[in-house]
């Protein structure tokens, strides 16, 4: 079974749920051979105050209820924080991280993505302010 890789850098968001789910497609498509009928998929996001989710992508307010929901477990500015030299956003951007984790592996199904109907594939993140993330993509067929 080969195996092709490639990083994809992705611009900078707010803190935010974002779907990326055509920069996937768009950056996988020269590496899935043609004929291809099945395979895998595998993403790692090389941070840790971000994370990546698959999730319903019909209604947008699943992705701002679902940060909502996020900030009430992991709300920022605690006392109780030790961790807090890279501002207040950061340790709840770990911990939010920690739990979503940043890794996901996605089946080829006649050689695209098999998503579910209403799936979306989302970069978490965590911070106000996270700058450029990388993607590592390796795609296996």
């Amino acid at each position: 079974m080969p195996y092709q890789q490639i990083t994809l850098t992705l611009p900078p968001h707010t803190r935010g749920i974002h779907v990326i789910t055509s920069l996937i497609r768009d950056a996988i498509r020269e590496l899935i051979p043609s004929k291809t009928e099945a395979g895998l998929v595998h993403l790692f996001l090389q941070h840790t105050s971000a994370s990546l989710a698959i999730n319903e992508n019909a209604d947008p307010d699943v992705r701002l209820d679902a940060e909502d929901w996020l900030n009430k477990i992991a709300p920022a500015n605690q006392p109780e924080y030790r961790h807090t030299f890279e501002g207040s956003d950061d340790l709840p951007a770990h911990f939010k991280s920690m739990m979503f984790g940043v890794s996901l592996t996605v089946p080829l199904v006649n050689g695209v993505l098999g998503l579910g109907t209403w799936q979306g594939i989302y970069l978490c993140e965590h911070r106000d302010h996270g700058g450029q993330r990388r993607l590592i993509i390796t795609v296996s067929t």
